[in-house]
C-alpha cells in the first residue's frame, strides 16, 4: 500500500494511529495522536480513510473499546510442571562408533574420537535445552581414552556433575552425568 504525507494511519499490532510526517523508502514516520514521533515499515501500518474514523464516531464506540480490542488476549498460564524427579530414567547416548555412523571402516582413531565427542556435546546441550536432567554416556571400558576425553569435556560445564554410572546396570564403561537446571 502506498502512503503518503499526511495520510491517517493504525499499526497493525498495537493500538496506535496518527498521522504520516515523513517516508523514506519502507520506512515510515508517524506522529502519533499523542504527540510522540514514531517510525515504523509499511507492512506494519494500515491506511485509514476519513469515512471510517466519522463512522466510528457516530457509531458511539468508545475509544477504550476500541483499544481493548486490538490489544492481544491474554494467554492463561499453564500450570508448572514440577521438575523431573531425580529418580526418572536417565537418556542414555551409546557413544560406541558403530552406533553413530553407517561405516567407520578408514578413518583414524583422532576422528572417530572426534564424532564421539561432538556426538557427546550435542547431546548435553539437548539434555541442557530440553531441561532433562540425567544423561548416561556409555563409553566402553577399553584403553580409556574416550573417558578421559568425555571427563575433560564434562568438566568445562559449569552446571552439571558427572560421576560413574550405577556398576550394577552398565559396569565400568559409562558416566551419568547430572545438569543443574535453572528454575
Amino acid at each position: 500500500m502506498k502512503f503518503q504525507v499526511n495520510d491517517k494511519v493504525e499499526v497493525l499490532d498495537d493500538a496506535l494511529e496518527g498521522k504520516v510526517i515523513n517516508i523514506d523508502g519502507a520506512i515510515i514516520y508517524v506522529e502519533t495522536s499523542e504527540g510522540f514521533l514514531m517510525e515504523f515499515d509499511a507492512s506494519e501500518l494500515v491506511k485509514i480513510e476519513e469515512e471510517q474514523s466519522s463512522m466510528i464516531a457516530s457509531e458511539n464506540i468508545s475509544i477504550s473499546q476500541i483499544i481493548k480490542e486490538k490489544q492481544p488476549t491474554k494467554r492463561i498460564k499453564a500450570e508448572k510442571v514440577k521438575s523431573k524427579d531425580r529418580s526418572a530414567p536417565p537418556m542414555e547416548v551409546d557413544l560406541h562408533i558403530e552406533k553413530l555412523v553407517n561405516s567407520f571402516r578408514g578413518m583414524s582413531n583422532f576422528d572417530i574420537l572426534n564424532i564421539q565427542l561432538d556426538t557427546a556435546k550435542r547431546q548435553i546441550n539437548f539434555a541442557i535445552s530440553k531441561r532433562i536432567p540425567k544423561i548416561v554416556f556409555i563409553h566402553g571400558v577399553g584403553e580409556g581414552v574416550l573417558k578421559a576425553e568425555l571427563d575433560y569435556l564434562l568438566s568445562r560445564y559449569d552446571n552439571l556433575k558427572f560421576y560413574d554410572a550405577n556398576f550394577q546396570k552398565y559396569g565400568l564403561g559409562a558416566t551419568e552425568v547430572y545438569i543443574y537446571q535453572n528454575s
